[in-house]
């Protein structure tokens, strides 16, 4: 009878030690796996945050307008050595009738970095990280003006002017808006004063 209840005593504190040894290993595993999902949903499977707003900022064609173009044999292409710096300051501006374009309804632009229409002239904004680009913006900032389509992020500024599609890109998550900021505070700072917006040509 002593034998079976020692037999017994010590099949359960080997059990019990077996239960503490593997409890942590199954909690440690568990932590890590999800920590990397989390990780690589945040970064949009990217491999850094800066990594993926390069992308979207791809994606959603920022180059297009927000890049000074060069003439090449292929026509005109976007000027890598001022990428994204916006509309350049000393370049002249369209010669056209303002008026009768506007009574007509109709918008032309210049290399897509200005841009003349019923609301007036627009430039394409200096994205670079140079204080006379958004290098002075905080990330706070940056989502609102892409949110609610606001001059320089800030509540009471005047509104983004078009062609500028901010209501689609107002749809992109916190996320996605925040990696586009990181890449473009990453990126060479250029300096370059872009010219203040004009009202239409009827109401100066």
């Amino acid at each position: 009878m002593k034998l079976l209840i020692s037999f017994l005593s010590l099949s359960l504190l080997i059990g019990g030690l077996s239960g503490c040894e593997n409890k942590p290993e199954t909690v440690t595993e568990d932590t890590t796996e999800a920590s990397t999902v989390e990780e690589t949903v945040s970064y949009g499977r990217f491999d850094s945050q800066i990594a993926w707003g390069e992308h979207l900022v791809a994606v959603m064609d920022c180059n297009i307008c927000h890049t000074p173009k060069k003439l090449t044999d292929q026509g005109p292409v976007p000027d890598e050595t001022l990428l994204l710096s916006g509309r350049p300051a000393d370049r002249p501006g369209i010669d056209i009738d303002r008026k009768e374009l506007e009574a007509k309804g109709l918008t032309v632009s210049s290399d897509f970095t200005e841009w003349v229409g019923p609301w007036g002239v627009s430039y394409a904004a200096n994205l670079t990280p140079h204080e006379t680009g958004i290098g002075n913006w905080t990330q706070e900032q940056f989502l609102f003006a892409l949110r609610h389509g606001k001059s320089k992020g800030l509540e009471g500024s005047r509104d983004l002017l078009p062609p500028m599609p901010w209501p689609s890109i107002s749809l992109m998550s916190d996320d996605e808006i925040n990696a586009m900021f990181a890449y473009l505070k990453s990126i060479k700072p250029i300096e370059n004063l872009v010219p203040a917006p004009l009202p239409p040509a009827s109401a100066e």
